[in-house]
């Protein structure tokens, strides 16, 4: 059977009910499933350093970074066991084995950072422990089977053998292509991506590049990058959502996003398409 990837936001795991999680036991019980989680939230509750401001860096092209040192790295491993010691335990209770890997344990790999980075108006070098993902090592996972989910922690580990940070949303994207998944699976905090105020709960990848360069913000827009990405790796469908892995895959909730144009504009909640589409 073909895996499945889940990337579960840090910021909305500790709301996911019991349903949810019954609903994702159920189906990794049939298909082989990675889970891949973020940490923003438990690092922010972690310590209020991580609230700061000053904590997240932006580069010379405009895209934003978590400032990454060693120190870093070793709290989000602190938090990340938390983590995975929770689902775990959530899963375990519902018959579904569970094996977390680093992602900078041989399998996700990561090329050389950007080291310019605005502070206040001037652009200063600084060491920043991140880089963009290269490449993944499917083999590591080599106990992927149903009943058996591994949980990544999206660590990487670039040319100089330094353990660095990477978007959990691209390492999710690179994962699942990595590995001949079928479906990634990007839960969040939202129900839907919203254009024009509306729900969206069907786009092509160039009408979602299309809007992500021109209207996404913030974590949308890096989902969005993700998505597309993952596509052009072949897996065949994206969804964004924050319902129960079964209803985000069959589309009744959520937004999926396809490889091939859709022949029209899904309507969004209230009946009405999304003009902003239409003019893209």
């Amino acid at each position: 059977m073909s895996p499945i990837v889940v990337k579960l936001g840090g910021s909305c795991l500790d709301d996911l009910a019991g349903a949810w999680w019954n609903d994702l036991a159920v189906h990794a019980a049939e298909h082989p499933v990675v889970l891949v989680h973020g940490w923003s939230k438990p690092l922010k509750q972690l310590s209020s350093r991580y609230s700061d401001p000053s904590a997240i860096l932006r580069d010379r092209y405009g895209n934003q970074s978590r400032w990454t040192t060693t120190e870093v790295i070793e709290d989000i491993k602190t938090v990340s066991t938390v983590m995975a010691d929770d689902v775990a335990t959530r899963l375990e209770y519902r018959g579904i084995t569970l094996e977390r890997k680093l992602g900078s344990d041989g399998l996700v790999y990561a090329g050389p950072g950007e080291r310019w980075w605005w502070q206040g108006k001037q652009l200063v070098e600084l060491e920043n422990l991140v880089g963009p993902i290269t490449k993944v090592e499917p083999s590591v996972l080599k106990n992927l089977r149903p009943g058996h989910v591994y949980l990544v922690t999206p660590l990487a580990s670039n040319e100089l053998g330094q353990e660095v940070n990477t978007d959990a949303d691209r390492a999710a994207a690179a994962i699942a292509g990595a590995i001949g998944a079928t479906n990634l699976v990007l839960v969040t905090d939202v129900a839907h991506l919203l254009i024009d105020d509306q729900p969206v709960s069907r786009i092509d990848a160039d009408a979602a590049a299309a809007f992500r360069d021109k209207g996404a913000t913030g974590g949308m827009r890096k989902k969005l990058r993700a998505a597309g990405e993952a596509l052009a790796q072949g897996v065949t469908e994206v969804v964004i959502g924050s319902a129960p892995v079964s209803d985000l895959l069959a589309g009744r909730t959520g937004t999926v996003i396809t490889r091939a144009p859709a022949s029209e504009l899904a309507p969004g909640r209230d009946g009405t398409a999304t003009q902003a589409l239409k003019e893209q």
